[in-house]
């Protein structure tokens, strides 16, 4: 989704710019808890409960002020309503941001303080692993409340970055079909922005099938483990953006195409998992101006959402499963959309989620 507010409109003071922001993006409710005892700083921001419960992850990150962390969980729960609208999900957006300490004395002290927190929402927030916790942190906070999921319980079904790995490798295929014309992945380059949980699992699962990786992180362990067993090219991370790959893959932190990245692309397909992709709105239109067919993040990275609704829902895996194949569908129907209409790929999924949300 889009980090819409500019600095330079947050005038007076910083909780008046999150106001102004929360008015923007149709909030919702924003709950804030301080814990002396563990040094918990959490905040959990409930976008939409049209739909029923909000669901979200929690990230655990450092972050430079309180204020930029209210943002994040702002801007990430808004775009878990639309995640959740287009997969036509029974759940609202939310997201909890934990601003992660030096040092975390006693973490299932912590962990538990954040578990009354959630608690204490009564069931209008339900929480779920994300950056900076695990499926065993869900372990520990589903001992003090029930509005948890993505717990070990279920196995690698419990694991929300398998499936959304496998909701953007049907969207690169549908790319591939839509742009190419081609229905296979076999000798399509893709240049994959990350490798951690999802970019991992997604170059295991386009190797599968044949596809050229070239690969990127910071993380150089991650990289060569790639290299290794997927055959990646490894490559500087600011030279991501200009390799001669067919796709690229923003699988790491937000906000990375802007006009300055969007101009190096030689890829013809943006196909990606990470959140808010886009510096700005009008960044999807420059891509469609370039010729660069964009699949909006909340499409196409939905994935481990589907799952985790189900796991909570206490759905047939099986229909999560269909419903994350069929990520290919809504997002064919998006470019088709798209070019009828002739706007951008993301006006089109913003609108379909928006009626929805209505």
């Amino acid at each position: 989704m889009i980090q819409e507010v500019s600095r330079k409109h947050k005038q007076h003071t910083a909780l008046d710019g999150l106001f102004r922001y929360a008015e923007f993006l149709n909030f919702g409710q924003i709950h804030i808890k301080f814990d002396p005892v563990t040094h918990l700083k959490a905040i959990i921001a409930v976008h939409n409960l049209k739909r029923g419960p909000a669901i979200g992850g929690c990230r655990m990150v450092h972050y430079g002020s309180a204020d930029a962390a209210i943002e994040d969980a702002m801007r990430l729960a808004y775009g878990m309503s639309f995640k959740a609208a287009m997969s036509n999900l029974p759940h609202g957006g939310a997201k909890a941001v934990l601003i992660a300490p030096k040092i975390i004395k006693d973490r299932k002290a912590y962990l538990y303080s954040f578990a009354d927190f959630v608690d204490s929402l009564g069931g209008s927030y339900v929480t779920a692993v994300d950056s900076g916790t695990s499926m065993q942190d869900m372990d520990i906070i589903a001992e003090r409340t029930s509005f948890v999921t993505t717990t070990t319980k279920f196995g690698d079904l419990g694991n929300p970055s398998l499936h959304t790995a496998t909701g953007v490798r049907r969207s690169i295929e549908a790319a591939v079909k839509f742009k190419l014309g081609r229905d296979s992945l076999e000798g399509i380059h893709v240049a994959i922005q990350g490798a951690g949980h999802v970019g991992f699992s997604l170059a295991n699962e386009l190797h599968a099938r044949g596809a050229k990786l070239t690969m990127t992180d910071v993380n150089t362990m991650a990289l060569q483990r790639c290299v290794e067993e997927f055959n990646a090219i490894a490559c500087e991370p600011e030279m991501i953006y200009s390799t001669n790959a067919d796709v690229f893959s923003p699988c790491a932190l937000g906000a990375t195409l802007n006009t300055k990245t969007i101009h190096q692309l030689k890829a013809s397909m943006v196909v990606g998992s990470a959140n808010n992709q886009l510096a700005h709105r009008h960044h999807a239109d420059l891509m469609q101006e370039r010729g660069i067919l964009y699949a909006p993040d909340f499409v196409a990275n939905a994935g481990g959402l589907i799952y985790a609704a189900a796991m909570y829902d206490h759905n047939d895996f099986d229909k999560a499963q269909q419903q994350v194949f069929n990520i290919y569908d809504t997002i064919m129907d998006v470019f088709s959309r798209s070019i009828k209409e002739n706007r951008s790929t993301l006006d089109v999924a913003e609108n379909i989620a928006m009626t929805r949300l209505r």
